[in-house]
C-alpha cells in the first residue's frame, strides 16, 4: 500500500507537474489576469512559511520531521502553528499548489488541488493520525478533539 511511503514534496511536485501539464492537454487559453503572479507570490510565501514554521516547532521539539517516520516520534507538538492545525505543512504545500495554479491561471488545476487534499488525507494524514493516537493516546485525542485537521 502507498500508505505513507511517497513523501508529500514528490506528491505536490508531480500534481504540480500535472497542473502544468493541464491547459495544453485541455486546449484551454489562459485567462489574463495581471495582478495573478502577485497573488501567486503571497500564496507561496504564505505556504511555505507556514510549512518551515511546522518543521521548526518539530526541531524545537526534538521530534523527527519526515512524514515517512511518523512512528518514531518522540513528543506530540501542539504549540505554535501546530495550535492552528494539526498539519501546517501539507497546509504549506496545499498553498504552493494554490499559488503555482494562479500564476497558470487555469481553473482547471483546481482539479488537482482536490486530489492532492484526498490523497494526502488519505495516504498520509490518516495514517499518520493512527500512529499518533497509538504514541500519545489520550493526548493525542485531546489535541485532534481541539484543532482542526487542515485548518
Amino acid at each position: 500500500m502507498l500508505e505513507l511511503k511517497v513523501p508529500p514534496p514528490v506528491v505536490a511536485l508531480l500534481l504540480a507537474l500535472l497542473m502544468w501539464l493541464t491547459p495544453a492537454a485541455a486546449g484551454l487559453v489562459q485567462i489574463p489576469y495581471p495582478a495573478r503572479v502577485i497573488c501567486a507570490v503571497v500564496l507561496a510565501c504564505v505556504g511555505q512559511g507556514i510549512s518551515i514554521a511546522g518543521m521548526v516547532a518539530f526541531r524545537r521539539a526534538r521530534t523527527t520531521v519526515s512524514p515517512i517516520r511518523a512512528s518514531s516520534a518522540s513528543s506530540l507538538v501542539i504549540r505554535g502553528v501546530y495550535r492552528y492545525t494539526r498539519n501546517p505543512m501539507y497546509v504549506g504545500l496545499l498553498l504552493t499548489l494554490l499559488a503555482w495554479a494562479v500564476s497558470l491561471a487555469n481553473p482547471l488545476a483546481v482539479f488537482w488541488i482536490v486530489v492532492y487534499v484526498r490523497y494526502i488525507t488519505r495516504f498520509q494524514i490518516i495514517p499518520e493520525e493512527r500512529v499518533l493516537a497509538s504514541l500519545f493516546g489520550a493526548a493525542y485525542e485531546a489535541y485532534k478533539g481541539r484543532v482542526r485537521r487542515w485548518v
